[in-house]
């Protein structure tokens, strides 16, 4: 299994850390589907009361949908299959907070995750970006999420750069994406810090707390999700484009 759980009985905390540490925590289509299994079976744990999302190895938080992963799709225009619309805890009915532990990379599809958790904690090391429109996709869903944790002008300089351009844990910092900075490989300690003070609340009064903090958001966060399927469906390249993209790809980029 990619997906791993570690549960503290005496703090409350339970850690998900996505466990593919040499494919930079990419995930398969069998992890969506894990990980969504995982946020919906935490609803009838009631001995785990906050939780820490991480990534594995520390070179990457998560780097979206591994790119060998085949996504079958139906023939009518008017529909499009997205394995990752589940990834988040939010999406799965859970009301427990989530913090997440960032290091290294995140990128593209983790940010359907990490727009669905409470607040984040980077270490010095981490960096933001989405590369979808260097390689010919549109960012949809990716910056619709990262739209309600980002000032307008950020998210839309960060997906319109795609890979030419790293946000940096400090400038992420300073624009409220994360909430807390800490030495490189420090973030997923303070993480579990973090949750363990929230687990010790009584936990309906924090759960109807984050129920009470997400539904400011959800009306104008659905609508602009229901958008994306189209706009993605209408914007792509062709496949065989796309992959071509791809071979050009360098590993020049700004960092800020």
């Amino acid at each position: 299994m990619s997906i791993r759980v570690e549960r503290d009985g005496e703090s409350g905390v339970a850690v998900v850390v996505l466990d593919r540490a040499k494919r930079h925590n990419a995930l398969t289509l069998e992890m969506a589907r894990e990980l969504a299994a995982v946020w919906r079976g935490f609803r009838y744990e009631d001995e785990v009361r906050a939780i820490v999302v991480t990534g594995a190895g520390g070179r990457a938080f998560c780097t979206g949908i591994d790119r060998s992963a085949e996504v079958p799709q139906p023939s009518s225009p008017y529909a499009i299959d997205d394995p990752l619309l589940t990834l988040g805890p939010k999406s799965n009915d859970l009301w427990k907070p989530v913090v997440a532990a960032v290091e290294g990379m995140a990128c593209g599809g983790a940010f359907y995750l990490l727009g669905e958790v409470e607040f984040l904690i980077a270490g010095e090391g981490a960096s933001f970006f989405d590369p979808h429109t260097t390689y010919g996709m549109v960012s949809a869903f990716e910056t619709v999420h990262m739209a309600q944790r980002m000032p307008h002008g950020e998210v839309a300089r960060m997906v319109l750069m795609g890979g030419a351009e790293r946000i940096s844990a400090r400038r992420a910092h300073e624009t409220g994406l994360v909430s807390e900075l800490t030495p490189t490989g420090g973030a997923l300690a303070a993480a579990r810090e973090a949750a363990a003070v929230i687990a010790a609340h009584p936990t309906e009064a924090v759960q109807g707390t984050v129920r009470a903090l997400w539904s400011t958001k959800e009306a104008v966060r659905a609508q602009a999700l229901a958008h994306a399927p189209h706009l993605v469906a209408l914007g792509n390249l062709p496949a065989d484009r796309q992959a071509a993209l791809f071979t050009r790809r360098t590993k020049d980029y700004r960092t800020r």
